[in-house]
């Protein structure tokens, strides 16, 4: 069984004790609860349900693991023959779940 899921604009799918890497949630502490209302679509063999846009009842339960840092990346803005040269960088940080149940 596995569902698609919608979430601050991007979408994944998930299955039960999936490990998911989604943007940070601050007001989260590590064991709190997550419900995924934006459920596209719920598969569990050929029973296969979509959503228009969302399943009716779809809610995806997950409980929250940590707060991780993803990799750095680095930005280097460099204009030829006006010696400058500016270079920064940008470290997004997640929310790691585990999904715990999918209910359609």
């Amino acid at each position: 069984m596995y569902a698609v899921i919608s979430t601050s604009g991007k979408q994944y799918q998930v299955a039960v004790d999936d490990v998911l890497e989604v943007d940070l949630d601050a007001s989260k502490n590590v064991g709190d609860s997550v419900d995924f209302d934006k459920v596209l679509m719920v598969a569990d063999g050929d029973n296969v349900k979509v959503g228009a846009p969302y399943v009716e009842g779809g809610k995806v339960v997950a409980e929250v693991i940590k707060s991780v840092g993803g990799e750095k990346v680095s930005i280097t803005k460099f204009r030829r023959r006006k010696h400058h040269q500016k270079v920064t960088g940008h470290r997004q940080w997640y929310t790691q779940v585990k999904i715990t149940g999918i209910n359609a």
